[in-house]
Parts: structure tokens; sequence; C-alpha cells
């Protein structure tokens, strides 16, 4: 991402959140206030980008194109192809379900790192009564986020606590010190939508960072592709065609990991992997049985490790 310049794909999330809340029969996750952070032009962007030629629609799935009859229809068939829709909806569903186990066990303060457009903080009232929440992002991104928010006239939690840091510049340790984070309290990091767009040793950085700076017991929630989607030929098509788009976008996707190695990769972290789910784990937790056309997406992996 550049300097000074909000996080494209942070905006595309919001959409793709306020889309299925506005659209979607059945609800993988509920986001009503996310399309509020988007401005009409913006949103009407998205519409326009995402909204494909009923020729391109023939020459992937006719069935579908013959009753494709206008944009609208248009689009919904493109949301349900698109990898960041069904991806992003099942990895928020499963990561507050996660947080809500985890405050039942004693968990205080909530992390969100690379948080963009999230928007738990305004949606979850009644979880703030039992913990604090840290939006950890990048300075510009978290800007615009702010500005929109005060546009809106939505009322500031005092338990919501904004912690910008270029990681380029800093690390999440030094960012969190710096601000009102206790180290000796049970916590829980979202790490959503990031490892795939760092270099494999800054991944690793990061997961040693949240086994020092939190006590043990506490939990990290990530998200990762694995190699073969960056194999041609292994790689789904729709993964191919995400990973494009990133890179036309400045955000290019670069590293995955192997499933098999991720419990000893994480041991020497100080990390304990309790649940890593596949692929074929995530379709049956949140799309067996659907009938709208969303599937789980190929080559996603959702991580749930524990602090030792």
């Amino acid at each position: 991402m550049k300097e000074n310049q909000v996080s494209r794909t942070a905006l595309l999330m919001a959409y793709v959140r306020g889309y299925h809340y506005m659209h979607g029969t059945l609800k993988i996750f509920e986001d009503n206030l996310a399309h509020h952070l988007l401005k009409e032009e913006e949103r009407v962007l998205f519409d326009q980008q995402f909204t494909p030629p009923v020729q391109l629609i023939e020459s992937i799935d006719p069935a579908s194109a013959a009753l494709c009859h206008d944009q609208a229809a248009c689009l919904a068939w493109m949301m349900r192809l698109i990898p960041s829709a069904s991806h992003s909806l099942s990895r928020s569903r499963y990561t507050e379900d996660a947080l809500e186990e985890s405050v039942r066990q004693g968990v205080q303060q909530y992390v969100i790192l690379g948080a963009g457009m999230d928007t738990f903080a305004f949606r979850r009232p009644e979880m703030l009564e039992q913990i604090q929440v840290f939006e950890v992002d990048h300075p510009a991104t978290q800007a615009f986020k702010r500005s929109r928010i005060a546009e809106l006239g939505w009322e500031h939690p005092a338990q919501l606590h904004f912690v910008p840091v270029d990681f380029t510049q800093e690390s999440m340790a030094a960012a969190l010190k710096r601000s009102s984070y206790d180290s000796q309290t049970l916590s829980f990091f979202s790490w959503l939508g990031v490892t795939y767009y760092l270099p494999r040793e800054v991944v690793f950085t990061t997961l040693r960072a949240f086994a020092d700076v939190a006590p043990a017991g506490s939990t990290v929630i990530f998200d990762y592709m694995d190699t073969n989607t960056f194999i041609p030929g292994r790689a789904a098509k729709r993964m191919q065609m995400a990973i494009e788009k990133c890179r036309e976008w400045g955000e290019p996707l670069i590293t995955g990991f192997e499933q098999s190695t991720l419990a000893t990769d994480l041991a020497r972290l100080g990390l304990r992997l309790h649940e890593d789910l596949s692929p074929t784990d995530i379709e049956e937790h949140y799309f067996q049985g659907r009938t709208d056309g969303y599937y789980a997406c190929e080559h996603v992996h959702f991580a749930w490790a524990v602090v030792e």
C-alpha cells in the first residue's frame, strides 16, 4: 500500500459486508453498519467494477447467464464468484464466534490487527461491557476511517482505542506499548486478511510478537493461503483472478504456508495450534446446504492459536 493512501482492500471488505447485509438471503455474517462507511459514489464505483458483462458470464456459467437480465443480477452473480466475498464473510463469522467463546473463558482485550473498516466496536455494544478493543492499522487507513465515523456522527465508545502504526517503521509490540493495552491481561488477537501480503519472515516475526506481548492462554486468530495458491496449474481459477486484481491495486498476494507444518512452525514461536480449518472444513461449517451459490474459498485456511 502506498504511503498516505487508504487501503483499497479495506474499502472492498466494507463493500462486500455491506452488499451481503443488504442483499444476502442467507446471512453468513451480519454487518449492518459496513455500508455506511462508504460514500454513495464509492459504492457506485464498486458496483460498476464488479458488474460483469453478460458475455463473460456466458463464457463461465451459461446457466446463470440466462438468468442475468439486468445489472443487479449480473452483480449478484459476480459477488458469489469472487473469493473476497465468501472468504471475508466466513472468516469474520469464525473470528467473532471464537471471540465470544474466549470472552467466556476470561479474555478482556480484543486487538484487531489491520482493522480496516471493521465495525465491531459500534456493532456489538453488549460485548464492550466485557472487553477493551484496540484497532491497530496503518495511519492513512485509520485516519480515513475516523474521518468517516465523525461524518456519520457515530459516538466513539470509551472502550475503543485506535493505535496507528506503520509496520515499515514500528513493530506491533512497540505500538501497543504506547497505548493503554495491558500485556498482563488475557487477550484475543484478530489478524485477518494480512498474512498473504507479507513476506514469510515478517509473518513469523508478527506471530512471535503475539506470544511476547500477551500472557499464556491468549488467543490468536489468523487466516492464510496454502502454497498451491501461488503454483501455476494448481491455483483455482478465481484465486488466479484475485491475485491479478490485487497486483493491479498495488497490494500483491505473495505468501502461502503448508498446513502440514504449521503446528510445528507455530510451536517454535511460542504458540500452540488449537484449530486449523481447511477449505473443506469451512465449507462444512458455513456453506453446506446453501442454495445461493456462495461456497468456501479454495486455498484459504482459518487458524486458531494459543499463547503457551
